[in-house]
C-alpha cells in the first residue's frame, strides 16, 4: 500500500490548494484542518515526517520577537521570562521549523509580496519586507562564503525563486523588464521561492 504523503498548506485561511494537503491556521477558517498558530513552535509534525509545504502569503506577517508566544506559553511571569531568553528572530525560528519537519530532499513553496511592491507596504499588518536576498541567509554554504555564520539560524536550503511581475512588462523586450526590474516599484509583484532541504 502506497504510503500518503504529508503536504502541509500554512496559514491557509479559506484557500487551501486541495483536499489532499493539510491546511492550519490559527483562524476559524473553514479550509483549515488543525488549527494553531504558527507562532508556537514546535508545529504538530514530527521531524523529517513532511513531503511538502505551501506558504502564501504569510511570513511577512511572522513577528520580530516572539512576545505574544512566550505570553500563550506562559502560566506565570516567572515562565514567561524564560521563554523570552531564545532571542532568534521569528522568521528564523519559522524557517527552522520548515526544516525540521521537511524529510530531507523535500521542497517548500514560499510566497511574498516583493519588497519593492506597494503589495508589501500597502498591507498596516506586514512586519517585514522580503527579497530574494533574504532567502540566501537560508543557504549555509552563501553564509560560510559571505562569513555570516554568526547568524543563530540552523538551515541548510537549496533555492530557486521566481517572480510575478506587473501584467504591464509582460510583453515588453527582456531588456526593459530587467531595468524595470532593477530601479522600479511595482515592477515585481510577488516573489516565489522553492526552498529544498538539504
Amino acid at each position: 500500500m502506497k504510503e500518503k504523503k504529508i503536504k502541509l498548506d500554512l496559514a491557509c485561511g479559506n484557500r487551501k490548494r486541495a483536499e489532499d494537503w493539510i491546511g492550519i491556521d490559527v483562524s476559524n477558517a473553514t479550509d483549515i484542518d488543525i488549527k494553531h498558530d504558527l507562532n508556537i513552535y514546535p508545529w504538530p509534525f514530527e521531524n523529517n515526517s513532511v513531503d511538502e509545504i505551501y506558504c502564501s502569503h504569510y511570513a511577512e506577517h511572522i513577528p520580530h520577537l516572539t512576545v505574544q508566544a512566550a505570553l500563550k506559553q506562559s502560566n506565570t511571569f516567572e515562565e514567561f521570562k524564560t521563554k523570552l531568553v531564545d532571542d532568534k528572530d521569528g522568521l528564523f525560528k519559522f524557517f527552522e521549523e520548515i526544516y525540521r519537519v521537511l524529510k530531507p530532499g523535500a521542497k517548500a513553496t514560499i510566497i511574498v509580496p516583493y519588497y519593492m511592491s506597494v503589495r508589501a507596504f500597502g498591507d498596516p499588518t506586514h512586519e517585514r519586507y522580503l527579497g530574494e536576498l533574504t532567502f540566501y541567509y537560508l543557504n549555509r554554504e552563501w553564509r560560510e562564503l559571505n562569513k555570516l555564520t554568526q547568524y543563530p539560524l540552523d538551515v541548510d536550503f537549496d533555492l530557486e525563486w521566481d517572480i510575478a511581475i506587473d501584467e504591464d512588462l509582460l510583453l515588453k523586450s527582456e531588456d526593459v523588464r530587467n531595468e524595470a526590474f532593477k530601479s522600479k516599484w511595482n515592477a515585481v509583484n510577488d516573489i516565489i521561492m522553492t526552498l529544498t532541504k538539504r
